[in-house]
């Protein structure tokens, strides 16, 4: 049996400082088959997707790291059976914004936590909502002292989001978790984007520090276009009686039909 591409913790531990990874933020198995033949290393999944069983047939090879509303605002009980369930369904580690008690409990249990400092959007108003986080001093002190904490409670990587290039470095080159840079320069030891931003699938602003290499806002526009157009052709056919043509029904014997009707006849 082949032995598995799919790094570990303690492989992204080693990494640390060497080079940067990359991350993304997939919600389809498309997504995640195409991140896997990419050769990106670590992907950000949605619950559904992680238990997907067709899940680790697409991305075999990748990191995977699930996350959503089930880490934030949820008891430690309940961050604790979610956490269980997705590393059943095969996931390398856990995405965690909740307390440091329930990142010290997770780790008890020994899953791989990665928890989130700078801007937390889940936590956005004790930061002055969707902004940077970390353009003074202070503000940057208090993001190191997140990172601290983090790594006291047993979190084993970070993602840093929105900080000036410059602290996400220093902060990154001072700790020993895996520092995951999203919009924090490329410091760290991964950059981290979500697909449908790389993808181009938004039709509103694009955050700042993300760049799109795809327009498929556009073709989904053209397909959208298309569907509308195969869709009245349909109709049209229809009314028009062109559809459905002999090729496009069963047929019949000739006397089996005949014997059918003479039935039909005879019961009414």
């Amino acid at each position: 049996m082949p032995r598995s591409l799919r790094p570990t913790v303690a492989d992204l531990l080693g990494l640390k400082g060497q080079r940067q990874l990359v991350m993304l933020r997939v919600t389809t198995l498309e997504e995640a088959e195409a991140a896997q033949r990419a050769g990106v290393e670590m992907l950000s999944v949605t619950p559904e997707l992680m238990t997907d069983r067709s899940f680790r047939d697409a991305a075999p090879d990748c990191f995977a790291v699930p996350g959503g509303e089930q880490s934030v605002y949820t008891p430690k009980e309940d961050c604790l059976r979610e956490a269980f369930r997705m590393m059943r369904a095969g996931a390398d580690a856990v995405y965690c914004a909740a307390g440091l008690d329930t990142i010290r409990a997770l780790r008890a249990e020994a899953v791989p936590v990665c928890g989130h400092c700078g801007l937390v959007p889940s936590q956005a108003t004790w930061t002055g909502g969707f902004r940077a986080v970390g353009k003074t001093a202070a503000s940057a002190f208090s993001v190191w002292k997140k990172v601290r904490d983090l790594e006291a409670a047993g979190a084993f990587a970070a993602e840093i989001e929105v900080v000036p290039a410059e602290v996400a470095a220093a902060i990154s080159g001072r700790t020993s978790l895996f520092m995951i840079s999203m919009g924090a320069g490329d410091g760290c030891d991964a950059q981290y984007l979500f697909a449908e931003d790389v993808l181009g699938q938004n039709r509103g602003r694009y955050p700042r520090h993300a760049r799109s290499y795809r327009n498929f806002a556009a073709e989904f526009d053209r397909l959208q276009q298309e569907r509308s157009a195969a869709f009245a052709e349909f109709a049209a056919d229809v009314r028009s009686g062109r559809f459905p043509e002999k090729r496009h029904q069963v047929g019949i014997d000739p006397a089996e039909l005949s014997s059918f009707l003479e039935a039909l006849e005879a019961a009414q």
